[in-house]
């Protein structure tokens, strides 16, 4: 019988960390966010991302074209 109870009064001291949990969750995620942002905006990487995309391409149409 005594494993069936719950006590609340440990839980009422802790209602503000869900809050807080999410506001941290909410910086990461918006920080990572513009981080990727701005990497995909870098010159740079928008080159070597488009020659691996046509490399691939090459693979692709070698393998198909059975060559």
């Amino acid at each position: 019988m005594a494993r069936g109870k719950v006590n609340v009064g440990a839980r009422r001291g802790q209602r503000g960390m869900t809050t807080a949990e999410y506001a941290v969750g909410t910086v990461a995620t918006v920080s990572m966010v513009g981080v990727l942002i701005g990497i995909l905006n870098n010159p740079d990487f928008s080159r070597i991302l488009w020659e691996i995309v046509k490399a691939i391409i090459q693979v692709i149409l070698r393998v198909v074209a059975g060559g």
